[in-house]
């Protein structure tokens, strides 16, 4: 096996739901990598009870790498087994024949970048002596279950990524030997340097690319010119952002405002857009993926969006907070006391449901607060899944005892309590007095955010 990867090159997949009845593959790559799994095997039995692990999600997170796929796979029983199966890595010659094939045709590099594999690319690879796709033979089991052939945990592992090779064939080329960002940069350098010199390739004509000629003059396809936008050098650096958000004027002045305008209240609001403004321009600014800048419209009074920390989970994307959510994200900044006041009693909340909503909108924003005052019943898959998952995080005499109404567990003799949000993440949940408050933030385990909820409970309430 070769080592030509880069560091870093690595890339996890959170496991995949059970799926029933569909194809495993939609794409005439993915059907490739199956072919090759399939002429690989020598057991057809194996296969099958591979697809039927796959398929009941019994396959864990998988990790892609150059010349590895690594997965978790449980059987029936429980027992669990590391598996692995191996993929040839192209050598460096190879990569620097196939980088040279991917930059004489624009094309190719813009099926890529939207995420398909370009049959022309694997043809013309094919015929330089470089194979992209794998073969019979090409896939080369490893498991713990010490098997030597091919079976059902890595026929599971095989079946499970030929999905996640639908959706991104940049996965295939990483288990050749280069991830996404890699090979990005790399074709990028290569067609900065091949402008430099002055044009294509040696040989290269657009005639032989087949370019169209226009009035005499060659030209260029969409596809091909929208590809080489992105093999442009990049742009400058961006401005560095200011240290602090501006100050919003002050409304303190000797003329009278008009009727039903309070100047505090406004001097307010339009301190926090400022900050709100602020935040989203460091993030932007950042190069990081700002939740700012997608999580939400204009909420009430022209303030979308969450408090403090939380801004990006305030809402989902495009979908304004409503006059009351926005009066907890205006609250849950711990402004003045009359303003406090003035925003519980505006949403037609008690001072003792304010002080609640704002503890659940710093752990989630819209979402936690939601958890807080809705009730909803989940679909029975989502509850079988949780009973299942919930049973296997403890040992019988240790598990607690669970009363479930709607998308609530609540832990038989302790003050803790389990809720499932509408977006599937699980928040922990204790008894305050009379009322239930938020423990903690959400996990995408029931058994996680449980265990946090039995952790925070008082000490000796056990269930």
């Amino acid at each position: 096996m070769s080592g030509y990867g880069h560091e870093g090159d690595e890339r996890t997949f959170a496991a995949l739901p059970p799926t029933q009845g569909a194809a495993f593959t939609r794409t005439w790559w993915g059907r490739a990598w199956l072919k090759a799994l399939e002429d690989t095997a020598l057991d057809g039995q194996q296969l099958k009870a591979g697809r039927r692990q796959a398929r009941a999600g019994a396959v864990g997170a998988v990790s892609v790498r150059p010349g590895r796929i690594t997965a978790v796979v449980k059987d029936r029983d429980g027992t669990a087994y590391r598996s692995d199966v191996l993929v040839r890595e192209l050598s460096e010659e190879e990569w620097e024949r196939l980088l040279d094939l991917a930059v004489d045709s624009a094309g190719h590099i813009a099926a890529l970048l939207d995420r398909e594999m370009p049959p022309h690319l694997v043809e013309d690879a094919a015929a330089a002596g470089l194979d992209l796709l794998p073969g019979i033979g090409d896939l080369d089991p490893e498991c713990g279950c010490e098997a030597w052939d091919h079976c059902p945990h890595t026929s599971a592992l095989c079946y499970q990524v030929a999905r996640l090779l639908d959706e991104d064939p940049f996965v295939l080329l990483l288990m050749r030997g280069r991830g996404e960002r890699t090979l990005l940069d790399q074709l990028q350098a290569r067609s900065a340097s091949r402008a430099a010199r002055g044009g294509r390739g040696t040989g290269d004509t657009p005639e032989a690319e087949g370019a169209e000629v226009v009035g005499g003059m060659p030209g260029v396809s969409a596809e091909e010119a929208y590809a080489a936008e992105f093999l442009l050098p990049p742009l400058p650096a961006p401005p560095v952002a200011p240290d602090a958000p501006g100050l919003s004027p002050s409304l303190d002045t000797e003329t009278e405002p008009a009727p039903g305008i309070d100047p505090a209240a406004l001097e307010f609001l339009a301190s926090d857009a400022s900050d709100r403004a602020h935040r989203m321009l460091v993030e932007a600014l950042g190069g990081g993926t700002s939740g700012a800048l997608t999580a939400g419209g204009v909420g009430a009074g022209g303030a979308g969006g969450a408090g403090g920390g939380s801004w990006a989970a305030g809402t989902a994307a495009g979908t304004p907070l409503t006059v009351a959510q926005d009066a907890v994200r205006l609250a849950s900044d711990s402004p003045a006391p009359w303003l406090t006041a003035r925003l519980t009693s505006g949403s037609d909340r008690t001072r003792a449901e304010m002080d609640l909503a704002t503890r659940a909108w710093r752990f989630g924003g819209a979402a936690a607060l939601a958890v807080l005052e809705e009730e909803w019943t989940p679909d029975t898959e989502a509850l079988l899944w949780a009973g299942t998952r919930l049973s296997e995080a403890w040992v019988d005499d240790e598990r607690p005892v669970l009363r479930r109404a709607g998308a609530r567990w609540t832990v038989v003799g302790a003050e803790a309590q389990l809720r499932l949000g509408e977006d599937g993440r699980w928040w922990p949940y204790l008894k305050s007095g009379a009322r239930w408050s938020p423990a903690g933030p959400p996990d995408r385990d029931p058994a996680t955010a449980l265990a946090t909820a039995l952790a925070a409970a008082p000490t000796g309430a056990g269930g």
